[in-house]
């Protein structure tokens, strides 16, 4: 089988924690009631702009993980879950208030002179029935999701990852073909109105280095709308290497108009797990490592961004111990960025 899944980054979040985060976020206020640092305390900062122009969230869940093992006097752990704090991740949008969320995220990004990266996964049908199922009940509700999006987002600086898997799943038999009509609208529709926002890129997913060949998925990618796209993303929530999934990317692009395309390198460290089940070696697996930091200083022209899509720490789903995906293990993490370096 293909190793095609992979995201399981967003189903186990709770909605109304990150309503109240982007909330937190529009205020920007401390505890006395003034502009400034979270409360959280773990000190982050943004990264330099030159050479990554994308929002390092100061009260994510990894900064708030610094500061409470800090408070623990827990120092050693501390920095390594600074490693993951410190850098840029994507913030994934829920059904619930997606203009607020979109609202306080972009807003909070703009005022820090830096662009948001949001990830959009909530397309009907989603994961295929896998940890990560669910999605919006219909085509309607979709619209309406990204319309929401789309207004929170206005004109502020935004860089979308859209919909990890959903075409992918069209070609590998995963969605049923009764479906396939109404994705591919939905998709062409989702870039067209985020399209038409000034200051927001759209990279439409593409699968991964792993899954299969890009002769089976460029066809697929155009029907929805990839042409009005900035480009694609590859390897969103696994674990292929950069070259290869530079390798993938320029191949796919070559069929697809000379697209340039994103790379999630959030955890491909050490490449891909090749032990265990095969059905699941991307779920959770072992031995893993932290990838490229975030930038857009990168091995090839056509590669705009390394980025990390997935949030380092959350996991993939109840596989090898995990909780929840979308949950946040704290020793997954400590082990992703103790070998990360």
């Amino acid at each position: 089988m293909y190793d095609s899944r992979g995201v399981g980054a967003f189903a186990g979040r709770r909605a109304s924690a990150v309503a109240l985060g982007a909330a937190l976020l529009i205020t920007g206020c401390s505890s006395d009631g003034k502009r400034g640092e979270p409360e959280a305390g773990a000190g982050i900062t943004q990264q330099p702009k030159e050479s990554d122009p994308f929002w390092v969230n100061p009260d994510g869940t990894a900064a708030r993980q610094v500061a409470a093992l800090e408070k623990a006097g827990r120092e050693a752990e501390a920095r390594q879950i600074r490693k993951i704090a410190e850098q840029p991740v994507g913030e994934w949008i829920s059904p619930e208030n997606p203009e607020e969320q979109a609202r306080g995220f972009t807003e909070a990004a703009d005022e820090a002179g830096r662009t948001a990266l949001l990830v959009l996964y909530n397309i009907p049908h989603r994961d295929c029935g896998q940890y990560s199922q669910g999605g919006a009940a219909d085509g309607d509700a979709y619209r309406a999701f990204v319309d929401g999006v789309a207004k929170g987002i206005g004109d502020r600086p935004a860089t979308v990852i859209l919909e990890p898997d959903a075409v992918l799943h069209l070609v590998d038999g995963c969605t049923p073909e009764e479906f396939h009509e109404e994705r591919y609208d939905l998709l062409k529709g989702a870039i067209t109105k985020l399209k038409g926002l000034r200051n927001t890129k759209v990279y439409l997913d593409a699968g991964n280095a792993g899954w299969g060949d890009p002769d089976q998925i460029f066809e697929p990618l155009k029907w929805a709308g990839v042409d009005r796209a900035d480009g694609f993303s590859v390897n969103v929530s696994n674990f292929y290497s950069t070259e290869d999934s530079i390798a993938y990317g320029k191949r796919l692009s070559a069929k697809v108009g000379g697209k340039p395309f994103v790379i999630d390198t959030s955890r491909n460290g050490n490449g891909p797990y090749t032990g265990g089940d095969a059905d699941e070696r991307w779920c959770n697996p072992p031995g893993r490592a932290l990838g490229e930091t975030p930038t857009v200083r990168t091995a090839d022209p056509l590669v705009d961004a390394y980025l990390w899509v997935k949030r380092p720490g959350e996991s993939d789903g109840e596989c090898k111990g995990g909780p929840k995906a979308g949950q946040w293990w704290e020793d997954y993490a400590l082990k992703l960025a103790r070998a990360g370096g």
